[in-house]
């Protein structure tokens, strides 16, 4: 989903059309016009482990066209030719198609529909349970359809909404009250929700938080997601904006909670990653190991943000956005700057993996900026903890996403919606 936000933003950018093509065979079971042989898939018993197979119908992936496969992304194609580009998203049968030149992209329809029968959508307006809206600055991307049918679903559109995702008074651990008599109800609305944080970053730390206890969920912990619900009915139609704005420039703010976890005093990582003002990826993620100091995990926290930069910078690459070098990660950890900054191993350091001292070698090399920020301008703030109702809507509105907030509580009357 990263890569659709950043190719997305990339084409209102430059000022792109992006269409959208849906195959009716999804490629399987299509005719051969050569042979093709294929080794023995990995857990299946033969006689003679020496033996290949013949393939006598295509599987996913044998159809090739003249477009070059990015390596930073095996669902994008993309092909260059002087100041002409062509990109080509491919999610099974859903693909979407984008152009600099209107000529290379009949002609790909045309070869696509000889190979595979597709249908045109014309403009994208409804991809993956993504609805965009187009406006004169630029575009929304929400999931208003997939909310409001969550909503229907368990009978939560006639609730009291909410100012938080979570109530920050309650903390929830995997050992207490009663054991759910059915977890996979638990479990289906955790994941839908999950499925949501693609376009609503303000609840990605809950979700992550409520997906913690999966395994074995408790009452506290359904009634923690039932609260979720409820805040998604004060505004079902929130999601991100995607500026018209030229400017290419790419940031990263990077926040921690250090021992957040009661059970196992791990801590959590939070990223968001910006081109320009739009936000193009973030991340709510517990740490792998138990952090000995609040300076290490915010450390580590900016190693898991420098990595997501390293593998954006190749993907903007290939799509051609002119971002100026270096990135600037911001922190509101001076001691963890220090550390980064710092090519000595001390008593404080020398515990902490190898690999995550790489943060200085791309500070070295030019890919990063490490830039301190107060504590009350941090945006990632909202991925490490549950706010208060008004912390949690006061940091939202210092994120370009309160454009689109202002957008989209306009009637929906204004808007030219379409769906698939």
């Amino acid at each position: 989903m990263t890569t659709v936000r950043a190719l997305i933003a990339t084409t209102v950018k430059k000022g792109w059309c992006i269409s959208q093509l849906d195959v009716n065979n999804a490629f399987l079971h299509g005719d051969l016009n050569e042979e093709v042989y294929m080794q023995v898939p990995p857990g299946l018993v033969v006689d003679k482990p020496t033996l290949v197979y013949k393939l006598n119908k295509s599987l996913y992936g044998l159809k090739h066209t003249r477009y070059t496969h990015s390596m930073n992304d095996y669902s994008l194609f993309y092909k260059k030719d002087g100041n002409t580009s062509v990109y080509v998203a491919v999610c099974v049968d859903d693909v979407l198609l984008t152009r600099s030149d209107q000529e290379e992209i009949i002609q790909l329809k045309d070869f696509l529909n000889e190979q595979f029968r597709i249908k045109d959508l014309g403009q994208l307006h409804y991809f993956l349970r993504l609805e965009v809206m187009y406006k004169d600055v630029g575009v929304i991307i929400s999931q208003r359809k997939f909310v409001l049918d969550m909503l229907k679903e368990y009978n939560f559109l006639d609730y009291k909404p909410c100012s938080s995702p979570l109530d920050p008074t309650i903390k929830l651990k995997a050992k207490e009250s009663t054991i759910l008599q059915d977890p996979t109800y638990d479990r289906k609305l955790v994941g839908k929700l999950n499925f949501l944080t693609n376009t609503r970053l303000d609840i990605a730390y809950s979700v992550q938080h409520l997906s913690q206890f999966m395994q074995d969920p408790r009452e506290p912990h359904l009634k923690a997601a039932f609260h979720m619900l409820r805040y998604l009915r004060n505004d079902p139609t929130l999601g991100i904006f995607m500026s018209k704005d030229a400017d290419c420039i790419v940031k990263a703010y990077c926040d921690f909670d250090w021992a957040a976890y009661p059970d196992s005093r791990r801590s959590i990582t939070g990223y968001l990653v910006l081109l320009s003002n739009n936000p193009i990826s973030w991340k709510s993620k517990k740490q792998e190991t138990i952090s000995l100091s609040s300076t290490e995990a915010e450390y580590r926290a900016l190693r898991k943000v420098v990595g997501e930069l390293v593998w954006l910078s190749r993907l903007f690459e290939d799509l051609i956005v002119p971002y100026p070098m270096p990135i600037s990660v911001l922190c509101d950890s001076q001691s963890a700057l220090h550390i980064a900054k710092n090519p000595v191993f001390h008593e404080r350091t020398k515990h902490i993996e190898v690999d995550y001292h790489f943060v200085r070698d791309q500070l070295q090399a030019g890919l990063v900026s490490l830039h301190h920020i107060r504590t009350d301008s941090q945006l990632a703030d909202i991925l490490t903890k549950a706010l208060t109702g008004i912390k949690h809507s006061a940091t939202l509105g210092k994120m370009f996403i309160a454009l689109s907030l202002y957008l989209l509580l306009r009637p929906f009357s204004e808007f030219s919606w379409r769906e698939s």
